[in-house]
């Protein structure tokens, strides 16, 4: 979706859309074909605001694998039980972690293991011997998630709006942002069949939202409408598929590996622009003029995020893109750092001293198309963790994705050059790294 004013968070390409006012966006799909989503990009206003944006076939065309029966399209999402603005309020007044979800759900639904909700369970029907599409979408705010249909394998046909090399799985596993569309055949003996979402979680010492989150498979013959359920037809009770561990790192990297395009793609083989971002959480000392309850984070301190040892601060009154268009100086710099400021054993045992980032509106320049590559580390800094990266305006190629700190000299024989996936997420894995390339076609203010 090629449009640089209207596609990223609050105050980089455009101003937040005040309350009580309406914006309407006009963009060109182009080269996309599958499933992405649209969300709300202010705060934490995504935990509740967004959906599905299906693009089809252009008329006339097909899909790259047998058309099927039907589809259905599958929200996971996050719920507080509270509003998700006093959430995170609260965690940027007290500088503490912000409060874990108490469920997670499909279509907005948490589905009958929780105590409140059995009534609104979600039910995707199927035919014995049909083959339909399920469109997975990992609207979370904050989770990497596990998802599984039971006794039902999963034929993975493309990601993020681009389509893959077919291949077989009994697990999916989403980052927040990501998403993944599958094939699922009616082959099983009629019956009702959970689908079931729950947490990938790989930080160390924190904590998370363990439930589980269903919707019910459920065949046709075995469908009990208001008529039949009235004259005492037994409710069939689903079978649940079995869920990875929530910190499976194994399983999680079998499957974002698996990924491929389905044919030969054309990868930049000549660089540009050789990026290299450290990415990481953070600890800064409590400021002199706050008092003790503003600094809930370990030790006394607060919590941050950076990337290249940068935390990035949001402008509050006009857009970086605004500000570059119209050259006006004090909303941003341009020397945000190619390369980490200080090296040092990135998933090691981190010395304190560089816990604590520096802060400021920093951007890097690209020149109009340049051959950008990106290697995406993750670091130890208070806690390693998996990490999903978005890069709005862009879709991008995935080379290569690893454990430990990236070799130049030898991780780059990993690289995949022949038929890489396109994504525009990509799930940097937990102490370890991954390397994406675009070419810079895009103009405009891309986060």
């Amino acid at each position: 979706m090629r449009t640089g004013w209207a596609d990223g968070p609050e105050f980089v390409t455009q101003c937040p859309i005040r309350p009580g006012g309406s914006y309407t966006y006009r963009f060109t799909v182009q080269g996309q074909e599958g499933t992405l989503w649209w969300h709300a990009h202010s705060s934490w206003l995504r935990a509740t605001v967004y959906g599905a944006l299906i693009i089809h076939p252009k008329q006339g065309d097909s899909y790259p694998f047998t058309k099927p029966n039907r589809q259905a399209t599958l929200l996971l999402g996050e719920w507080w039980d509270g509003n998700p603005i006093d959430v995170v309020r609260r965690a940027t007044r007290t500088g503490a972690a912000p409060n874990v979800s108490n469920a997670y759900t499909i279509n907005g639904q948490p589905g009958d293991l929780y105590s409140c909700s059995s009534k609104g369970t979600v039910i995707v029907p199927i035919d014995s011997g049909e083959t339909n599409l399920l469109r997975v979408i990992n609207a979370a705010l904050n989770q990497p998630l596990f998802f599984s249909v039971a006794n039902h394998k999963l034929t993975v046909v493309g990601a993020d709006a681009s389509y893959t090399k077919p291949f077989t799985t009994k697990v999916l596993m989403l980052g927040p942002g990501q998403t993944t569309d599958v094939l699922i055949t009616g082959d099983q003996p009629p019956s009702r069949y959970y689908l079931a979402a729950s947490a990938y979680f790989s930080a160390q010492n924190a904590a998370f939202d363990n439930t589980t989150t269903t919707a019910i498979l459920e065949y046709k013959s075995v469908r009990c409408n208001t008529t039949s359920c009235k004259k005492g037809k037994t409710v069939i009770k689903p079978t649940m598929p079995k869920l990875p561990a929530f910190n499976d790192t194994n399983t999680a990297s079998a499957f974002t590996k698996s990924f491929r395009s389905p044919r030969k793609v054309e990868v930049p083989t000549e660089i540009d622009e050789n990026l290299f971002f450290t990415i990481g959480l953070g600890l800064n000392k409590c400021p002199k003029h706050f008092r003790s309850r503003r600094c809930q984070g370990p030790n006394g301190t607060r919590f941050t995020a950076s990337m290249n040892n940068v935390s990035f601060v949001l402008p509050n009154n006009m857009s970086i893109l605004q500000a570059y268009q119209q050259n006006i100086p004090g909303v941003y710099t341009s020397d945000f750092p190619a390369n980490p400021p200080r090296k040092f054993d990135y998933t090691g045992n981190v010395s304190r001293s560089l816990w604590q980032p520096s802060s400021g509106t920093k951007g890097y320049k690209l020149k109009y198309g340049s051959r950008v590559q990106v290697v995406l580390q993750d670091t130890s800094i208070v806690t390693p963790e998996n990490h999903p990266i978005h890069l709005h305006g862009y879709d991008f190629y995935i080379l290569a994705e690893g454990f430990g700190n990236f070799n130049p000299k030898t991780d780059t024989k990993m690289f995949n050059l022949v038929d890489p996936p396109l994504r525009n997420t990509v799930a940097v894995p937990v102490n370890g790294w991954a390397v994406i390339r675009f070419v810079a076609d895009n103009p405009g203010n891309n986060s």
